[in-house]
């Protein structure tokens, strides 16, 4: 991945819904300008959603997904509307395509009550608008387009186009808590977990947020931390490191120095700080047989010394002084129950956009269950949590509630 491509966590997500047979799939076809998915006229012919990340003009940079048919029948069919509904959670816009020449269907109606109920901002598309022999009776206001014959296609388009922008604000992980100019230093640990040749993704989306902020970017690793401080005219204006090594940098720099790790800037960025912050407490109070779910957002190949499944473990077996029972997820899996757990820790969740990142921690508030993210638990197990979170002004009247 270069510093320029836009990942697919960034991107708006955009998702087609509907029933077997409404043309769904051919609409996506034509919305995209691609053999995006199969069609033909065999009802369920998608079977699994299908999504491509992708620059659609007047849009910009989003993904796009069509999902299997929400009226698909038996065991297989029961399995692809889970599918197809999972998809909701990482949702930014909803396109429900409908057939023009049918009424509108209970479950069609129930999947709008459910767009409704998130808050999900949505699009009725009526297809085979070709088909409709009567144009005067068409509902006022509804847009009603042709995947065969192109009908109001660029319309969609432009009226997506207004919702993704509506939706896409102005984040940053970090520039806002900076100037032009400022020089900032930037731990990254290579050992054997670190991928060959390239960054991880947050250093990756950090690195070209100073760059863009014109602000002067240090890269080291910990062990020349030191003497990378003492090389500099002048105290870095923030450090930001790994948070596998958030002791070892800390123990290296004056209390003075703002720190912070990239776990906590994506926590800030697409999370929701105050209610991992507060998810914290709940690891000393852990007991013997207690489940925690630790949840990554990617899928890679575990290693020795693997954060999720080996060192997470092992400090919050050793900060509780309690054995509790653990158990892992990654990638899109995340369990639909989540009351039997104690504590559920997250990854920064930087392969999830905000949506889908989101929709967790407020499915585990709603569970009443603590959910906290890696860099604020292992700040908070090495006793360097207020300091961590020192750096975001919006926290500073806070902090001495979190350590």
């Amino acid at each position: 991945m270069s510093l320029n491509e836009t990942v697919s966590a960034e991107r708006v997500h955009i998702t087609f819904f509907g029933l077997r047979n409404a043309g769904k799939s051919s609409l996506v076809n034509a919305v995209t300008g691609q053999k995006l998915s199969i069609v033909s006229d065999i009802r369920g012919t998608t079977t699994d959603p299908v999504k491509k990340a992708m620059e659609l003009l007047p849009l910009g940079p989003v993904v796009i997904t069509d999902t299997p048919g929400l009226d698909d029948v038996g065991e297989l069919g029961a399995m692809r509307i889970k599918k197809a509904m999972e998809a909701l959670a990482r949702t930014d816009v909803a396109v429900l395509v409908t057939d023009a020449t049918q009424n509108r269907s209970e479950l069609e109606n129930k999947l709008i009550g459910e767009f409704n109920k998130r808050g999900l901002p949505y699009l009725i598309a009526y297809n085979k608008a070709d088909l409709l022999s009567d144009k005067d009776a068409l509902q006022p206001d509804a847009l009603y387009v042709s995947a065969l014959t192109g009908e109001n296609v660029n319309e969609l388009k432009n009226r997506l186009a207004d919702f993704a922008k509506k939706q896409k604000k102005e984040k940053y992980l970090v520039a806002d808590l900076l100037s032009r100019g400022d020089c900032v230093v930037l731990v990254v640990p290579i050992d054997a977990s670190a991928p060959k040749g390239r960054l991880i993704l947050p250093q990756q989306q950090v690195l070209r947020e100073l760059l863009d902020a014109h602000c002067t970017a240090l890269v080291c690793q910990p062990e020349e931390l030191s003497e990378t401080i003492i090389g500099m005219k002048k105290a870095p204006k923030l450090v930001i490191t790994d948070s596998q090594v958030f002791e070892t940098v800390a123990a290296s720099l004056n209390d003075n120095v703002p720190l912070t790790s990239f776990s906590i800037l994506f926590a800030r960025y697409k999370g929701n700080l105050p209610t991992l912050l507060r998810g914290a407490n709940a690891i000393a109070l852990l007991k013997n047989n207690d489940k925690v779910l630790i949840a990554e957002g990617c899928t890679h190949h575990r290693q020795c010394g693997d954060i999720g499944t080996q060192k997470l473990p092992a400090w919050i077996s050793s900060y509780c002084g309690a054995k509790p029972e653990f158990h892992f997820c990654s990638g899109t899996e995340f369990p639909e129950d989540l009351n039997s757990f104690s504590l559920i820790v997250h990854c920064g969740g930087c392969m999830l956009n905000e949506t889908e990142m989101k929709n967790r921690i407020n499915r585990a508030v709603n569970a009443g269950v603590p959910i906290v993210n890696y860099g604020i638990a292992i700040a908070r197990m090495h006793g360097i949590l207020n300091r961590s979170i020192r750096p975001f002004p919006e926290l500073n009247q806070k902090s001495a509630a979190y350590e």
